[in-house]
């Protein structure tokens, strides 16, 4: 469990628009810096891996946290250990963000589509009685059938697609 607030911290910091600015400043210190260690410090704050491991060493130094061993090397077990389970998470998170970004963008592509063809695209519906009717554009989503009186239950019909 330590490693959410880990991980959820190492992102934000090295990934999220709150800290874009920032993270730019020190991104171009990382490149313009006389000095290695200057350079280094500053990439720190724009790699969550590398970030981690700092956000780790904060929170084992505030929790007393150790693994296996109640002497230094169950903090050195403890820290490893901790880093690992943080960038599983920030991977899983990162991939769960791309998915999302790569469906928002096809939904995109396909209103701009659905837009191009006008309000005569007209789709075949079909309802649970049966009877398929054509209903407009998923933009519009009026029943053109003059024969059905009330108004449409969204349950009661699958998309013949």
């Amino acid at each position: 469990m330590l490693a959410l607030p880990i991980a959820s911290i190492a992102w934000t910091v090295t990934h999220e628009e709150v800290f874009r600015e920032p993270r730019e400043w020190c991104a171009a210190r990382s490149h313009d810096c006389r000095w290695l260690a200057l350079r280094k410090f500053f990439y720190l704050f724009t790699c969550e891996f590398c970030f981690s491991h700092w956000v780790t060493a904060f929170f084992l130094f505030v929790t007393r946290f150790t693994l296996l061993y109640s002497s230094w090397r169950g903090y050195l077990v403890a820290g490893f250990a901790l880093v690992w389970i943080a960038n599983f998470y920030m991977s899983l998170f990162g991939r769960l963000r791309l998915e999302i970004r790569e469906e928002r963008a096809e939904i995109a592509v396909k209103e701009k589509e659905a837009e191009a063809k006008g309000p005569s695209d007209l789709a075949h519906v079909q309802f649970a009685d049966g009877e398929n009717r054509l209903v407009m554009g998923p933009h519009q989503r009026r029943v053109l059938s003059s024969d059905r009186s009330g108004p449409e239950d969204s349950a009661s019909r699958k998309v013949a697609r």
